[in-house]
């Protein structure tokens, strides 16, 4: 119902729930939306960073960091206007139906264009919840390995819970839960920047800042794959009540997680060194702490 828009924010609705012309915005307020954008980009690729630095250098890690995140930012602001241009040449008057993909696929390469993005969307978006799935699954055993089971088992329970969350229509719905997980992932960063900051004694001793022509596009590569979310990006724009601020609000979370992506690559690296292993937790002493890191990374 369109009087109820305070209270749920449809992911994608194609139809006009008005029955007038036009489509309401979503329920979920600026600060919301914030949160589902940060827990959407932010992953566990951020666990990878430091090694990446270790391979590019710290200055060419920082470089490749901002380029990707500037390059997911502009991508991302991109899509918005290619929907925002459909939009304006399928419909007489302005209002505010919602497209998807799949509608700007046909617009540009016809019903293969359609049908390629809707599956490419798909192997992504399963793709990733594997992933977690996995990553969930070992970081569980490697904390409570004494008494849980395997990894697959963990991986089996979870599986029919992340099925069904995906029935879950509204973002905006999800926002406490997204807040949560920032909240966690923040505090696993700090922690675990906390922990490098103790370690370094003589910041860039032995620390190389530049490691040749690749290194930069290396570090570009590994980045991307620490800026998820981008299929997200309809959905999350369609769920503000104030659509309008979406890009301002989009722009400020992506210029603070390039931040935190530095900070967090620059400091694993300078406390490491050539000892930065793939994932920064494995660094970690065995103790409650790297427990605790293990477990809020989880969120």
């Amino acid at each position: 119902m369109a009087e109820a828009k305070g209270e749920t924010a449809p992911l994608l609705a194609r139809e006009d729930p008005k029955g007038r012309g036009g489509a309401a915005g979503g329920g979920a307020t600026w600060a919301q939306t914030l949160g589902n954008v940060v827990v959407s980009i932010v992953g566990t690729g951020v666990l990878g960073l430091p090694y990446a630095f270790r391979a590019a250098g710290w200055v060419a890690g920082s470089i490749g960091v901002a380029a990707a995140g500037c390059a997911t930012l502009y991508c991302m602001l991109l899509l918005v206007d290619c929907r925002d241009k459909l939009q304006e040449e399928e419909t007489d008057e302005p209002c505010d139906v919602h497209y998807t993909y799949g509608d700007l696929g046909e617009k540009c390469f016809g019903t293969v264009g359609r049908w390629l993005t809707e599956i490419l969307i798909l192997f992504s978006q399963a793709g990733g919840s594997v992933a977690y799935l996995v990553f969930i699954g070992e970081n569980l055993h490697s904390v409570f390995s004494q008494s849980m089971t395997s990894a697959g088992f963990i991986f089996a329970v979870l599986l029919p819970v992340q099925i069904a969350l995906s029935f879950i229509r509204s973002l905006s719905s999800l926002s406490p839960f997204s807040i949560f997980a920032d909240v966690c992932n923040v505090l696993a960063m700090a922690m675990v920047i906390r922990k490098d900051i103790q370690l370094i004694d003589h910041p860039f001793a032995n620390r190389s800042a530049f490691n040749g022509v690749m290194a930069i596009p290396f570090s570009f590569g590994v980045a991307v794959f620490c800026f998820e979310g981008f299929s997200m990006t309809l959905a999350l724009e369609s769920s503000m009540a104030e659509r309008k601020k979406f890009r301002w609000v989009l722009s400020q979370a992506v210029v603070g997680i390039i931040f935190v992506y530095s900070c967090f690559g620059v400091c694993g690296y300078l406390a490491y060194g050539e000892g930065t292993k793939d994932i920064i937790t494995l660094n970690l002493p065995n103790n409650w702490s790297s427990a605790a890191v293990k477990c809020s990374t989880i969120a």
